[in-house]
């Protein structure tokens, strides 16, 4: 899994259209792994898991990840706008 979140950076510097995606998956995954080994102890202490470490931030970050995704996907795969550009460089 390692490897799927480094490509995902590697991708997003590079900007990639393909990035977004494979990011959204690989956090997906990451935190339903998290949540799936910590389920038990949540449901038994959830107040525990209200720290500023471990499920919470994996969570709002991986919320963060799934609601930009889509935009920034369209936003890299879309042709570059003409925007700002002198009529010799349209030509």
């Amino acid at each position: 899994m390692l490897a799927l979140d480094v490509l995902a950076v590697v991708l997003t510097v590079r900007a990639s259209p393909a990035a977004p995606p494979l990011a959204a998956f690989a956090i997906s995954a990451d935190a339903f792994g998290n949540w799936w080994t910590q389920a038990g102890n949540v449901v038994r202490h959830p107040l525990d898991y209200l720290a500023p470490f471990g499920l919470l931030p994996i969570t709002l970050f991986g919320v963060f990840v799934l609601a930009t995704a889509i935009p920034l996907h369209r936003a890299l795969a879309a042709p570059p706008s003409a925007a700002g550009q002198t009529p010799e460089q349209l030509v």
